[in-house]
């Protein structure tokens, strides 16, 4: 039992000795620089679904290992971790540190809920809209830690007033009771013995205590009055999980996974040009859309019943929840008070930034790109991204003062929007390293020869239909993403799935598009992402409440991103025809 507990404390440590020892033989024997690149392969590709190091960490085992096997230089390696991905992770920080520092996410997070009503179907996907428009620009993660107390705050002044209104019709009844006991004046002695025996409606304490003792927050230990609060509670808090992620499909910047592939693609493909801001929101958006609503409708008949004939009632009085809600949603707002000077300059360089994105190229017109036709493909979104990125550091927030020896309060300096230390607070390092660290596995993939080599063995993959080869993949890279991070799995799977599709001869666009999608729908276990962890913490959920909900929307998530592929998206970028800015695949095997 002691050596099962010190393995057990040291398993990380286990782990990376006996992967780097056991997978040696394979450089040694083999002895080419194929089998040398698929040995960092799958120690980079084991630690990054293990998590035995982190995932940053991780990602610097290229930048020691290529240079020791013979496969690139150390100075070519270290190039691959900055690239034109961390310039524009950089201007996307810039605006969401300034929108979450002046509040402004959370103005538009109750507007967009206040429109949609407080019926608590309405409600739900008021909260679901509200939550996937701000994880389009800022990370899934702080969008859902941001949303969540919110969430919290209205579900308990739901169950609240539900108390309340229980506690009135109680005391409704009581006085009820007496006013008969005391009209009834001839009935004394045991016949008012016996009134008084006898239990008011709703006020046995075995019947409250069998609904007030249906189940237990793990958390916090409070008790649900009823299976319908726990079960409300449990559908609000996958909502904000499952929004936040759908969210981030519909943008480049919602979620690292888009940016890792799009920056790889480019690399890989630099002909192309077709991956921009505004081509992945037309593609993204209207599958985003359908996921949201479906996973709203399955969310809802999963939990509380899908009621079409109360949600379309029109003129009906409200509830004592939903003047709760109300009541909750409107004072959150009126402490936010009347809009500032610092979140009307957010909102117009936001809206500035999107709109320069989307006209950079949107491909049915000239977009203002053509500015620059003398550089063609020099400004790229990440141009865009630092332009306004650094006026957040430009543009002034609040004017600076000082009392002079007179008593005068004197202005002597300003700060700007936001400042580069809580820039640097905002700044997700890590992700910026992992970014690079899977650069530079695609690059030395690319050298050695492996992905080549990879793309002749998947070949033979040919002979099945196309849309069974989606279908296998989307499965493969949604089971993958729920036990390995969503960038990890898309930083080892693009090395992969870039020769098949060359191999096969199909455009890479029709498997690497819906894989990337496929890459965020970690909807099963609360360790899969970090909104799932951070809705699970409330303590309202249990981890099979999250495999039955996440597997239905996992099943919609792929159906939706098969359909698609095979109506939308296809024309759009001419999938049906083999591109010329591909490579032709030979059948040759690399030495």
């Amino acid at each position: 039992m002691k050596l099962l507990s010190y393995i057990l404390v040291y398993r990380r440590l286990l782990l990376v000795v006996l992967t780097v020892l056991g997978l040696l033989p394979l450089p040694l024997i083999v002895r080419t620089k194929v089998a040398e690149c698929a040995y960092v392969l799958f120690v980079v590709g084991i630690f990054w679904m293990t998590e035995a190091l982190p995932l940053s960490v991780t990602a610097l085992l290229p930048g020691l290992m290529f240079p020791m096997f013979g496969i690139m230089p150390s100075t070519h390696v270290a190039s691959a971790y900055f690239k034109d991905f961390h310039l524009l992770l950089t201007g996307v920080i810039c605006l969401a540190t300034s929108t979450e520092k002046w509040n402004l996410h959370k103005r538009i997070a109750l507007r967009m809920v206040m429109m949609v009503g407080v019926n608590p179907a309405w409600l739900t996907l008021g909260f679901m809209c509200s939550t996937a428009f701000l994880s389009m620009w800022l990370s899934n993660t702080s969008t859902a830690a941001m949303v969540m107390p919110i969430v919290e705050a209205v579900a308990q002044q739901i169950i609240n007033a539900e108390a309340e209104a229980e506690a009135n019709q109680l005391t409704y009844f009581n006085e009820a009771a007496s006013i008969g006991l005391e009209i009834d004046e001839t009935a004394l002695g045991q016949e008012k013995k016996r009134e008084k025996k006898k239990p008011v409606p709703g006020n046995d304490p075995g019947e409250n205590s069998s609904k007030t003792e249906m189940e237990k927050n793990s958390v916090t230990g409070t008790k649900y009055r009823s299976k319908k609060d726990h079960m409300m509670c449990k559908l609000m808090c996958l909502c904000i999980a499952y929004s936040s992620t759908i969210g981030g499909l519909t943008t480049i910047t919602g979620t690292s996974t888009n940016l890792i592939f799009t920056e790889n693609f480019n690399i890989r493909y630099p002909e192309c040009r077709c991956i921009n801001f505004g081509s992945w929101f037309l593609f993204s958006f209207p599958a985003a859309l359908m996921i949201l609503l479906l996973s709203w409708i399955w969310l809802q008949w999963l939990f509380l019943g899908f009621n079409f004939k109360e949600m379309f009632k029109c003129g009906k009085t409200k509830t004592a929840e939903e003047q709760a809600c109300t009541a909750v949603i409107k004072q959150e707002y009126e402490k936010l008070g009347p809009m500032r000077y610092q979140e009307v300059v957010t909102l117009v360089l936001f809206i500035i930034m999107a709109l320069l994105w989307f006209s950079r190229e949107p491909g049915f017109v000239t977009g203002w790109s053509a500015l620059f036709s003398a550089y063609s493909g020099y400004v790229t979104d990440s141009t865009v991204a630092l332009v306004v990125g650094l006026l957040f550091f430009v543009i002034p927030a609040k004017t600076l003062t000082k009392t002079t020896p007179a008593g005068e309060n004197v202005a002597f300096d300003y700060t700007p929007l936001i400042t580069w230390k809580e820039f640097q607070t905002f700044m997700p390092w890590d992700i910026a390293i992992l970014v690079g660290g899977g650069f530079a596995l695609a690059d030395g993939c690319q050298v050695s020869g492996l992905s080549q080599w990879i793309g002749n063995r998947l070949s033979p993959l040919g002979s099945l239909p196309i849309w069974l080869i989606i279908l296998i993949s989307c499965l493969i890279v949604t089971s993958l993403t729920e036990v390995a991070s969503n960038p990890a799995t898309v930083t080892i799977l693009f090395p992969i799935l870039s020769p098949l599709a060359e191999a096969i001869h199909v455009n890479p666009l029709l498997i690497l598009l819906p894989a990337t999608l496929c890459t965020s729908f970690a909807f099963l276990l609360p360790v899969a992402n970090p909104p799932n962890a951070i809705v699970f913490s409330y303590g309202h959920l249990r981890v099979m409440d999250m495999v039955k909900a996440g597997l239905g929307v996992n099943i919609l998530g792929v159906a939706v991103v098969m359909l698609g592929m095979f109506t939308w998206i296809g024309p759009m970028f001419d999938l049906n025809t083999y591109p010329s800015w591909a490579p032709v695949f030979g059948n040759q095997t690399s030495p």
